[in-house]
């Protein structure tokens, strides 16, 4: 008998291709990552599961392990907005063995484990862009550090070093001294980069092999079994409690997810049967009637995919270092067909054909399209007649690399036809989702030639006042372990740009601000967006689930700390 009222037990089943990034939320960057690392690791501020998505202003962070969201009012923020005081919310445990708080000292060892030099933060210019002496203790960090360091060698260094904008007042309060005002601060602490670390992280090597089995849980859940690229489990955290947690619930007692490859039809067909609860990675969708006006979709669409270039490599004698190489092939692919693809995979989901780097409903949008093609469809003879212009009338030979699942190989194939018809010999190399974005994060493989093009999606971290979370990870120079500007783009007057753009505190001048650096990186031809993604769809849940409510923060995945499981007796 089904009820409205949430049922404690169970374990909810997720089946699918596809694996974590990382376990260790100092360098895990997407979605499937941070859907888990929710259950066991807690920020100061996150985000609470909504299902009325007509306001962004309805998906802003909330206080998690802080006290209270600071403000002037409370002096929590100081007059200029440049320092933030925050106080702890007390009696929050650690799971170790005994039980102990969370400290204000945790919080320093996260932020100082996100600038380690071995699995760093994918989005780390957030934060060395925004908190004081941050950027300078990253740089010295991996100055001071070898090229085989070992776990006491890390533990040393930021052990002995502060970053000089944060400092612990006591063991509940913390203070954060900024570079310049931030009014999207609060989304940046809200990163599950930010999360908490326990001194027994100092004994490992960041997500290594030994980190993932001693991972120490804040949270309602902690993980008790993990093998990369086929399963995990996590179990309720008996020391956690609600009273201390507003966004999290413990209604199961278990969350199992097996990973195994198959395609969107063979997981709904599981989930349909009986046999799993949720999808993992596959994004099976309930049949739907997509609607482009939908209010939800004003939070900001995702751009997925686009096609990233390496910039760096030395294939072809280095010919995509060269912009107007890039320029060309950005002529060339029809977007309409790659449409195709996903609108038979996503049964309706709104997309349409990306022109810029930003999407709509994003700080900085504007329309504008330098390499508009008729009805998008590409235009492979003017893509020859560029790359004959740029002095390669006989083309070029790329290699693609592509993940293995879903709708990533049709699109591959569907963009290498395009480049083919321009006359460019692209070799296709599929790659396993659980290694694919730790490949494209490790800059030596940009720069030693093994892939020149790729097509990835990206997300916003957050919605509203966002116009940084596109184009700072995605394009400032970083070219450190642990990147997201995949290909290395680098570009000082981008760089120049995004520092001003970040110093703007009139939403409108930022909005410019923010368009400007957009402009200037469809120019260089970074990229090539191809679509843009609506950032809600309603996913299949199989007939136990009950409270399942898709986050955008987390790539429209499931916030499972909410979801209960009905009793399967009929």
């Amino acid at each position: 008998m089904s009820s409205s009222e949430p049922r404690r037990g169970g374990t909810l089943r997720l089946y699918g291709p596809g694996s974590m990034d990382h376990v260790d939320p100092a360098c895990a960057y997407y979605a499937l990552g941070h859907q888990i690392i929710r259950l066991y690791a807690r920020q100061l501020f996150t985000y609470p599961a909504v299902r009325d998505l007509r306001d962004w202003r309805a998906i802003t962070p909330v206080p998690d392990l802080a006290a209270e969201l600071p403000t002037t009012y409370n002096a929590g923020l100081s007059v200029n907005h440049t320092t933030y005081t925050i106080t702890l919310r007390p009696n929050v445990l650690w799971d170790t063995t005994p039980p102990r708080p969370v400290t204000a000292h945790d919080f320093v060892r996260g932020f100082k484990r996100m600038c380690n030099p071995v699995a760093g933060a994918g989005a780390i210019r957030y934060f060395t862009s925004t908190v004081r002496g941050m950027a300078e203790f990253r740089d010295a960090y991996a100055a001071a550090i070898g090229p085989d360091p070992t776990a006491a060698d890390l533990a040393e260094f930021q052990n002995s070093n502060e970053i000089a904008g944060i400092r612990v007042l006591d063991d509940e309060t913390l203070v954060f001294e900024l570079v310049r005002p931030a009014a999207d601060f609060l989304n940046i602490l809200a990163m599950p980069f930010a999360s908490a670390a326990p001194a027994e992280y100092d004994a490992y090597l960041p997500d290594s092999p030994e980190f993932r089995t001693d991972i120490r849980s804040n949270g309602p859940y902690r993980l008790v079994h993990y093998v990369h690229g086929l399963e995990l489990r996590v179990e309720r955290n008996p020391v956690w409690d609600q009273a201390t947690d507003d966004v999290r619930h413990q209604w199961v007692d278990a969350v199992e997810v097996t990973m195994e490859r198959a395609d969107p039809v063979a997981v709904g067909k599981k989930i349909i049967a009986g046999e799993a609860d949720l999808s993992w990675a596959s994004p099976v969708t309930e049949p739907y009637d997509a609607n482009p006006t939908d209010p939800g979709n004003d939070l900001g669409y995702a751009l997925n995919p686009y096609l990233v270039f390496n910039t760096v490599g030395p294939n072809n004698g280095g010919a995509l270092r060269r912009p107007e190489v890039r320029r060309a092939i950005a002529h060339a692919i029809d977007k309409v067909a790659i449409a195709e693809i996903y609108d038979k995979l996503a049964a309706g989901t709104v997309m349409r054909p990306a022109r810029s780097a930003i999407p709509p409903g994003n700080d900085g949008y504007e329309p504008f399209d330098l390499y508009a093609t008729p009805g998008d469809r590409g235009d492979p003879a003017k893509c020859r007649a560029l790359l004959a212009e740029a002095g390669y009338p006989d083309g070029l030979t790329l290699t693609a690399v592509h993940r293995d699942v879903d709708a990533n190989p049709d699109v591959a194939k569907s963009y290498a036809r395009d480049l083919e018809q321009a006359g460019i010999t692209v070799d296709l190399v599929p790659m396993g989702h659980a290694d694919y974005y730790a490949f494209l994060q490790d800059p030596a493989n940009a720069e030693a030639g093994r892939w020149d093009l790729t097509a990835p999606s990206w997300t916003p971290d957050w919605f509203g006042n966002n116009g940084r979370a596109f184009l700072q990870p995605m394009f400032q120079t970083n070219r450190t372990r642990g990147t997201s500007n995949y290909g290395c783009y680098s570009n000082e007057e981008v760089d120049r740009l995004i520092e001003l753009a970040l110093g703007e505190t009139d939403t409108g001048r930022a909005h410019a601000a923010w368009h400007e650096v957009d402009v200037q990186v469809m120019r260089d031809a970074a990229i090539v967006p191809i679509l843009v993604h609506a950032p809600t769809i309603p996913h299949l849940s199989g007939h136990r689930v009950r409270n399942a409510i898709a986050m955008p923060t987390i790539d429209r995945w499931f916030d499972l700390s909410n979801v209960w499981l009905e009793d399967d007796e009929p």
